[in-house]
């Protein structure tokens, strides 16, 4: 199994941030940026305002499981950075990973296989 690849520090959200290219929705906000590479890199936010330190964990791994199992059909070549909102804070893995290929689709980096 290929591991994800990551954002790792705060430069590389940054420049993520600092395109402005950003869709959201009820749960999730995405931010988009074109990279050199080969493959995408996610990064992945959640505020402390959406919970304490095992629920932030918890929307943290759905999101990841999200991208996981649709990593197939996102273009490759994109930093995408995921901020969760507090109102994701008792969603199940369906609704984030509805929020996610929603997200997805509106920056035409989801492709329907």
């Amino acid at each position: 199994m290929k591991n994800i690849v990551t954002l790792k520090n705060n430069r590389e959200f940054g420049r993520v941030y600092n395109q402005r290219e950003s869709y959201a929705n009820k749960y999730l906000v995405m931010y988009l940026s074109a990279n050199s590479l080969e493959c995408s890199r996610i990064g992945i936010s959640v505020n402390k305002k959406v919970g304490n330190s095992v629920v932030r964990h918890r929307i943290t791994r759905l999101i990841r499981e999200a991208y996981r199992l649709n990593k197939e059909k996102i273009k490759t070549g994109y930093d995408i950075v995921i901020v969760a909102r507090t109102s994701a804070k008792d969603k199940n893995y369906h609704d984030i990973e509805s929020a996610f290929i929603h997200l997805a689709g509106l920056h035409h980096i989801y492709i329907e296989k």
